[in-house]
């Protein structure tokens, strides 16, 4: 896919995000946003999937570790054909395939459940050497939030990750450098970042990561280096692209989306 359509699928993601949580009315809309960049160059370039074959084996693997950002799954999932986009309307309703937080017993394409934080991440450790015993030439991708980051479970699992050379796992930080009750800094700080995860044996890039080439490009380098895990550290704006989203920084951890406001973000993502 050219970078052309790839901005094009990030924009239709994260409409559907909108559209996603717009119609239940509230929603953890600005980190899903964050991140609807990078899924749109994922699922649009780099991931070996099949929308008509969910569990082919040999797929590759995305576990969302940041479980709220389960919107930002569906909105990729829909847009690459997974199921209707009209299912989208049916976010966290009675028997909805889609709930608040992933969960792979419901939805198609999703391959590992999450909500609690730090325990995707691990399960995505333990895909990536499932993967390396069968030999089934997959590459196990995760993504997890900077407040999630905070969790012991994640450094107990990029711990054994880094010890294994787990370098069929490449991992992504949604760093937007907020969380639900403050700034990550304020709450308890992270840097310097990308030297805690090389200390924990992992190679590691900072990146724009809402810049679709600089996104393309260190999956590129991550996929081809061999004898480490890695760790692609993107400095994300929460919110992005819907402009009262940004602006209510924290706020958009959670926050409703009226009708009004849902017809806002849509003129806006689509530039109108």
């Amino acid at each position: 896919m050219s970078d052309l359509n790839l901005a094009i699928t990030a924009r239709n993601v994260r409409e559907n995000i909108v559209n996603c949580i717009g119609s239940l009315g509230v929603g953890h809309i600005g980190g899903c946003l964050s991140i609807a960049d990078l899924l749109a160059v994922l699922y649009g370039k780099h991931l070996k999937h099949d929308a008509n074959n969910p569990k082919m084996e040999g797929r590759d693997r995305l576990v969302c570790s940041k479980g709220h950002a389960g919107p930002a799954i569906y909105a990729v999932l829909a847009e690459f054909g997974y199921f209707d986009k009209s299912v989208l309307e049916t976010l966290n309703q009675g028997g909805t395939t889609l709930p608040s937080h992933c969960d792979m017993n419901k939805t198609p394409g999703v391959d590992m459940t999450a909500g609690s934080l730090g325990q995707g991440f691990s399960c995505a450790v333990g895909c990536a050497l499932g993967s390396r015993l069968r030999k089934d030439g997959a590459t196990i991708y995760a993504i997890i939030g900077d407040g999630e980051s905070q969790e012991g479970q994640i450094w107990e699992a990029a711990m054994y990750a880094g010890h294994s050379k787990l370098d069929n796992l490449i991992a992504f930080t949604d760093y937007n450098k907020m969380q639900l009750d403050d700034f990550t800094a304020n709450i308890n700080d992270l840097e310097p970042l990308d030297k805690k995860w090389e200390a924990f044996g992992w190679k590691v890039w900072v990146i724009d990561g809402n810049d679709i080439d600089a996104i393309d490009n260190a999956i590129t380098q991550a996929k081809a280096y061999k004898g480490q895990p890695k760790m692609i550290i993107m400095n994300t704006v929460k919110g992005k692209g819907v402009s009262y989203c940004e602006k209510a920084l924290v706020g958009s951890h959670s926050m409703s989306v009226n009708a009004e406001q849902r017809a806002q973000a849509i003129k806006e993502i689509r530039g109108e």
